[in-house]
């Protein structure tokens, strides 16, 4: 079985997730906004292992500490850690039904949201709110429809072709 090659999709799904993260929310909803670009990368980690890994997850990083102005390197970090599990543990996941991957992503982000809180405890700055920790939920939810979309728009490519 033939792997289908990622081509422009790739980098197309990574610049959307960084657009989706620049994209201006009422202050309502801010806290609320998924981590497109983990979403984006463990999708990626999972389908396409031989394209993207630990680099792609440390370059995505940076470039979104750069556009979103985070401290250079948190990003990076955290996209490292979630690559990192979901690589360990990418045989696992790939054969789970979507909604069990779903469940797997929320613990991820929720993950992420571990990490985030404890690099800003060490270098003393503000941590996040609380409304902040219900993003992860919202990106679990969103995790089937992405997947399920991605997968389409990566395999309908190879089926025409």
């Amino acid at each position: 079985m033939s792997r289908a090659r990622t081509g422009w999709l790739m980098p197309l799904s990574f610049i959307v997730a960084l657009l989706l993260g620049l994209l201006p929310l009422p202050d309502l909803l801010q806290p609320l906004r998924p981590y497109w670009l983990a979403l984006v990368l463990a999708y990626w980690v999972i389908e396409a292992p031989d394209n993207a890994g630990l680099g792609l997850a440390v370059i995505v990083g940076l470039v979104a500490d750069m556009m979103f102005g985070t401290l250079l390197g948190e990003q990076a970090l955290r996209l490292l850690i979630m690559a990192f599990i979901v690589q360990r543990f990418r045989a696992r996941l790939r054969f789970f039904p979507v909604s069990q991957q779903a469940l797997a992503i929320g613990g991820l982000l929720l993950n992420d949201r571990i990490v985030t809180t404890v690099v800003h405890l060490a270098l003393g700055e503000p941590t996040l709110p609380w409304p902040y920790w219900w993003a992860p939920v919202l990106g679990m939810l969103f995790w089937p429809p992405l997947f399920v979309l991605m997968d389409a728009l990566r395999l309908g490519r190879r089926k025409r072709g």
